[in-house]
């Protein structure tokens, strides 16, 4: 379906898992400079990051990194997530090297932080010590609030409204009895939640 329409980068990304990383590079390397020349800022970023991973599975980190890089320069100020949540653990792996040592640090390691409230924990949610467990979401507001993150900016990180983490934040800290943020960090560590 991918080649019979004009689409790079999902055609690119066909080539990924078979080995044909040569072959999505120059298929994104021309599509790059086309949506360059077209202003499309947009989609000069799925391409940036996609060329990021096809870098990568092609050994050649040391260019992945500078790529990713101007990818995240170019998402930040729309505070772009899910372009980068998309691409899964690949994207995850070299955002950790980004936050290491890219200029971007700060915005990779808040992109970081979601793949971490997507991973799933090792303990059976169902089996909370809890009268009453919390809910999915209920964990991934704790586990963002474990990471020192407003309520703003988990609302940013979940596309929800404010008042709807004040919501969760309600209902999450009536199951774990607590009457703060802190204490639910406290709790949420101490039931091994977070």
């Amino acid at each position: 379906m991918a080649g019979t329409y004009d689409l790079p980068i999902s055609r690119a990304r066909v080539h990924l898992p078979e080995g044909e990383t040569s072959a999505a590079l120059a298929l994104l390397e021309a599509w790059r400079a086309h949506v360059e020349a077209k202003g499309w800022a947009d989609e000069r970023l799925k391409v940036m990051i996609v060329q990021a991973v096809a870098l990568q599975a092609h050994g050649d980190r040391d260019q992945a990194v500078p790529v990713l890089d101007d990818a995240l320069a170019l998402a930040q100020p729309g505070a772009f997530v899910r372009s980068f949540v998309d691409e899964g653990t690949p994207i995850a792996d070299l955002l950790a090297l980004a936050a290491a040592q890219a200029r971007m640090a700060g915005y990779a390691a808040k992109l970081l932080a979601v793949f971490e409230v997507d991973k799933p924990k090792s303990h059976n949610e169902s089996a909370q010590p809890l009268t009453e467990p919390l809910t999915h979401r209920e964990l991934e507001v704790l586990r963002l609030i474990t990471q020192g993150l407003s309520n703003h900016e988990i609302g940013e990180w979940l596309f929800l409204a404010v008042d709807t983490v004040k919501g969760h934040n309600r209902k999450m800290f009536g199951k774990l009895q607590v009457q703060r943020r802190t204490e639910a960090v406290g709790r949420a560590r101490e039931l091994g939640l977070a």
